[in-house]
């Protein structure tokens, strides 16, 4: 079962003049991961699509999708999948990849239907991409590792490289995650935006009944929500992209736009922050 949800772009200006309800019904994304379905949100910044497929066992094929006017999803885009859950299978372009926990495959332009199968809880992204390249799982073992911040400003973390220059080539999209560690809750401080890029945020690995205290907005028009496990926060190009959790957690992050400058960002102190 495929379902897709449209999501359109909004302007700075009307959002911050949203309630809690507004801001979640057009930032957040909630009831990603079902079994036995594939939901997408498709997005009209950059293009940007990003959902969830769980096989619970079985398998699942995504193909066509309405939205994109191809004969097939993957026609005229790339595509980066996360396995969030236990090991499973992703078939596509003839090749059959087992993803463990963590694991990230590349899918490029042109390889036609994917089909998730076994234990895995898939997180998809993808962007529109203008040529073929080369299909790639990059493991756990394969990334690139930046460890950055400090227990003292409670924001020491790993930073894990898979769809990045650094490690692979591709059109637009950038994705990886970040793991905070015990003690630490902030991620991404100091805060920044960039511009030439949008952003989605997938938190996982978090408690039930934790909470993410999520921040976005303008700098000097922020607001927040509360993000639980396995939902995904889309961050616009105007918008601040940072927040504290409570326990253990990791958030996912891909990027689609201009260029795969991972620097390409400008920082925004707190002190300068409202």
């Amino acid at each position: 079962m495929l379902t897709v949800e449209t999501r359109h772009a909004i302007h700075p200006d009307h959002a911050k003049g949203m309630d809690t309800a507004g801001l979640r019904e057009h930032f957040l994304g909630e009831g990603l991961f079902a079994d036995g379905e594939i939901r997408l949100i498709y997005t009209h910044y950059d293009r940007f699509t990003l959902g969830g497929a769980v096989p619970a066992g079985g398998t699942l094929t995504l193909d066509k999708v309405e939205e994109t006017k191809t004969d097939s999803f993957l026609d005229r885009r790339e595509m980066g999948i996360v396995n969030i859950g236990e090991t499973g299978t992703v078939e596509a372009g003839g090749e059959t990849y087992e993803m463990n926990r963590g694991d990230v495959l590349y899918l490029g332009m042109g390889t036609g239907a994917v089909t998730f199968g076994g234990a895995g809880r898939f997180y998809i992204t993808s962007a529109p991409a203008h040529r073929a390249l080369p299909s790639r799982l990059v493991t756990v073992a394969d990334c690139v590792e930046v460890n950055l911040g400090a227990a003292e400003t409670s924001n020491k973390r790993t930073i894990k490289q898979f769809i990045h220059p650094q490690v692979m080539e591709s059109c637009q999209l950038i994705l990886g995650y970040t793991s905070l560690e015990d003690g630490s809750v902030w991620n991404t401080i100091p805060a920044h935006i960039h511009d030439r890029r949008m952003e989605a945020y997938l938190y996982w690995g978090m408690d039930e009944e934790a909470r993410v205290l999520h921040l976005m907005g303008k700098p000097d028009e922020t607001r927040h929500m509360f993000v639980a496990n396995e939902q995904a926060v889309i961050s616009p190009t105007w918008s601040i992209h940072s927040g504290a959790g409570i326990g253990e957690y990791t958030f996912i992050w891909a990027m689609a736009g201009d260029n795969v400058d991972y620097t390409d960002m400008e920082f925004i102190q707190p002190k300068d922050m409202r």
